[in-house]
């Protein structure tokens, strides 16, 4: 005798496996390791940052400060900005290969860019024949983010910033048009943002919060305040945790 199964049961099924296998995706995490500060040192934090709305290939670096704002070290950075190759290499200002390629784009990151410094004395933004190597590097993550690395400084306090950029992201106040001159601009459209946090002796998980945007030219290192005609560029990220082991 054939035993019926209702349709509604079936459906029931595979609304389930749907759900699962969504779950699954959407909790994926792009994990890096740099195992030669784990080793090296003693303490050691992961920094996970949860994917926002707006994410899509972002480049973005993690550097260290002391609470004079003064640059101490990197932490971590996109390679295709370290190196100056990006998947799609700059043909002309507005025309783009196919292939990888060169590409420098000092509005993506200005406000790192200037607090590290000149690279080899003479480049301050990373190209093909000098680039950013005094930092662990990883390709642009897909999705969620997890970075474990040392903590090279136990000295307390200290902050630990994020500057995040994506191209083509315009909206009504940062539009294509905005900076007509400015070749820089148009592959940027908003600009980077900068989220930063203080670590303190108590506590052992902290949140980086935005404190302001870059230079939308990247004509200069200033740190601007006003963050309230940015809109996708603030749902890139939609959370960064900062866990001290």
């Amino acid at each position: 005798m054939k035993i019926l199964i209702p349709a509604i049961f079936i459906l029931a099924l595979s609304i389930t496996h749907f759900m699962c296998d969504t779950t699954k995706k959407n909790v994926e995490i792009n994990y890096y390791k740099d195992s030669l500060k784990i080793v090296n040192y003693n303490e050691s934090f992961n920094i996970n940052i949860i994917k926002g709305e707006s994410f899509n290939h972002p480049t973005f670096v993690i550097w260290i400060e002391d609470l004079n704002e003064n640059y101490l070290e990197t932490v971590f950075i996109t390679k295709s900005f370290a190196t100056g190759v990006f998947g799609h290499g700059a043909i002309t200002d507005s025309t783009w290969d196919n292939k990888p390629g060169e590409s420098i784009q000092p509005a993506a990151l200005p406000y790192w860019t200037y607090k590290k410094g000149l690279i080899d004395s003479i480049q301050l933004v990373p190209t093909k024949d000098h680039p950013f190597i005094d930092a662990y590097t990883g390709a642009t993550p897909k999705g969620n983010f997890e970075l474990e690395t040392g903590l090279t400084s136990t000295e307390r306090p200290f902050r630990i910033l994020i500057e995040v950029n994506q191209s083509w992201d315009w909206n009504d106040f940062w539009t294509n048009n905005k900076y007509p001159e400015s070749t820089n601009y148009k592959h940027s459209a908003q600009p980077s943002l900068i989220y930063a946090v203080t670590v303190k002796e108590e506590g052992k998980e902290f949140y980086l919060n935005p404190i302001g945007h870059g230079d939308p030219k990247g004509e200069s290192g200033i740190l601007f305040t006003d963050i309230s005609t940015l809109t996708g560029a603030k749902e890139i990220f939609k959370s960064i945790k900062v866990s001290i082991k």
